[in-house]
């Protein structure tokens, strides 16, 4: 069979945002197949599509959501999305999903909704970056440190990183900037732009916060703790070029944490916000 292209990885990626209602407030998943963690940013994702498929009000969007990862997910087995409606306000709508797998819960998540009103604006401005364009591809970079350079994955979103890690482990500043784009063309559904951006905001984090102690790919043991994200603009567009910049200001106790921006290439608008912390080890072979 020839090679999987991006567009058939977003497009696989895309059909696990679209969810089975089982009953009301109940919700499957599927998750798909591989070895090792299932990618906490898909499961947030599904959970963001869970919250909004409850929330009746089509001027409501979401508008922040805070969540932990409790238990590591598998690839293959599907997922059961139960989802407790807290709150209908005039201008403000709560949620909360819990996702389980196996018979046990792996991820909570509260989601806040609000409807849309005037008031203050400001943001600080887009950093300065390389364009796309001239920023090495993020897998062909994994593969090549990885020792692998003819294993390139096919993946939903194209990365390109501005500030690659140093291939032999030395100690980097605990920032980062990184463009993402969908590796295709995306549904004109505002939900599926929106849980395509909480997908891509579990990108490239803990690789900011692993920099200063000289752990780029293969000697770094990571995973998401905890995560949230507010979005800023409704409805929100992920289909072009987005500029995601990250910096780790501490770390302690095997736990680094991050915060993250994201802006739209052709306006420089910030339009999200991120902040995680998450684990951060050094495998027993390279302590």
């Amino acid at each position: 069979m020839p090679p999987a292209t991006g567009q058939e990885a977003l497009d696989r990626l895309i059909r696990m945002l679209e969810l089975e209602e089982i009953d009301r407030d109940f919700y499957l998943a599927q998750s798909p197949g591989g070895v090792g963690r299932l990618f906490g940013g898909l499961v947030a994702a599904q959970a963001a599509m869970a919250a909004m498929s409850t929330v009746e009000d089509p001027d409501s969007a979401l508008h922040s959501l805070h969540a932990y990862f409790l238990r590591p997910g598998s690839h293959g087995k599907p997922l059961r999305l139960v989802v407790d409606r807290i709150r209908d306000g005039r201008t403000f709508t709560t949620r909360r999903v819990v996702v389980h797998q196996a018979g046990e819960a792996i991820f909570n998540l509260s989601a806040s909704f609000a409807r849309p009103e005037e008031g203050v604006s400001h943001q600080n401005e887009m950093p300065e970056a390389p364009e796309p364009e001239d920023a090495p591809d993020w897998e062909t970079l994994r593969a090549s440190m990885l020792g692998t350079p003819g294993e390139i994955r096919p993946q939903p979103l194209e990365a390109r990183t501005c500030d690659p890690d140093d291939p032999d482990g030395e100690p980097q500043a605990p920032v980062k900037r990184v463009w993402l784009r969908p590796a295709g063309s995306v549904p004109d559904d505002p939900r599926i732009h929106t849980a395509l951006i909480v997908y891509a905001s579990d990108r490239t984090l803990l690789s900011t916060a692993s920099r200063p102690h000289g752990l780029p790919w293969g000697k770094r043991m990571v995973a998401s703790l905890d995560h949230a994200v507010w979005l800023h603009r409704a409805p929100p567009r992920f289909d072009d070029w987005v500029l995601y910049a990250s910096e780790s200001p501490a770390a302690h106790a095997a736990r680094g944490l991050v915060h993250g921006a994201m802006y739209h290439r052709a306006d420089g608008v910030r339009f999200a916000s991120v902040s995680q912390e998450g684990l951060i080890r050094i495998p027993k072979r390279d302590r």
